[in-house]
């Protein structure tokens, strides 16, 4: 089995730890999936890749926050760290605001 390219942390933080890979968040049915990159996070808009193997292809991972594997339930608050050591908190209840995705820690190297 290959490494993941995120690690989970705690009950609502993800690492991002593989350059190669984006991450393409999802937390359930109501809310967009947030794109995680080496550098940054914004909202996804693009077409949802169908299945795992197609997210590959296009150099992402996908993160479902529902599944078993990373949190089992959605979430209100997701808190994501990325490759160049900021982290960012995504607040689901702020959707459609600047408050939505924001820097929570910047501890640059």
């Amino acid at each position: 089995m290959t490494e993941k390219p995120f690690l989970v942390s705690g009950r609502n933080t993800i690492i991002h730890k593989i350059r190669k890979y984006d991450l393409l968040v999802l937390n359930g049915e109501d809310y967009p999936p947030v794109l995680v990159t080496h550098k940054a996070l914004k909202e996804y808009t693009g077409k949802v890749p169908e299945n795992k193997r197609d997210a590959k292809m296009m150099d992402m991972e996908l993160v479902d926050l529902t599944s078993i594997d990373v949190f089992g339930d959605e979430k209100t608050l997701l808190f994501v760290q990325t490759l160049n050591g900021k982290e960012y908190k995504v607040d689901y209840s702020k959707l459609g605001t600047p408050l939505f995705i924001k820097v929570h820690q910047d501890n640059a190297f």
